[in-house]
């Protein structure tokens, strides 16, 4: 079980900068694909901000049920994922090739090409966070007479 840190300073310091680290994992998902960056590193950001949540507040707080929430939306980053790839096939071209994605508002080839990367990265982010979460509430909630302190 995880518990709350009993020190202000750290408390203070995790609330200024768990919303920063939000959102400059959202920068790196969204301008992935202009650099460095993209939906693994966006998605690792992402969870390290959530578990970084769920270190100071504990479990039971409520900057953790977001983290909480998350964990059961495991399949959503694989359906994103498979979905526009499966956008991609019913264009009539090749799994994730972007240039025959069927979106009616991305008219050019560009467009298409562009929302393909950006949702597939946007998948990809989604499942790295989950499953960093997931492998912290699953550390936590280990029965600990299994691993006695020496």
């Amino acid at each position: 079980m995880i518990h709350a840190h009993d020190s202000a300073i750290v408390r203070t310091m995790s609330r200024l900068l768990i919303p920063l680290i939000q959102l400059f994992a959202l920068y790196v998902l969204f301008f992935g694909q202009y650099g460095p960056g993209g939906g693994f590193v966006g998605g690792v950001m992402l969870g390290a901000s959530l578990i970084l949540g769920i270190l100071v507040f504990g479990t039971e707080a409520a900057p953790c049920l977001l983290a909480k929430k998350l964990v059961h939306g495991d399949g959503i980053g694989l359906m994103i994922f498979a979905g526009v790839g499966g956008l991609c096939l019913i264009g009539g071209g090749e799994f994730l090739n972007y240039s025959n994605l069927e979106i009616p508002w991305a008219d050019t080839d560009s467009r298409r090409r562009y929302l393909g990367i950006l949702l597939t990265q946007i998948g990809v982010a989604v499942d790295i966070a989950v499953t960093a979460i997931s492998i912290v509430f699953s550390l936590s909630s280990s029965d600990e007479s299994e691993h006695p302190d020496d």
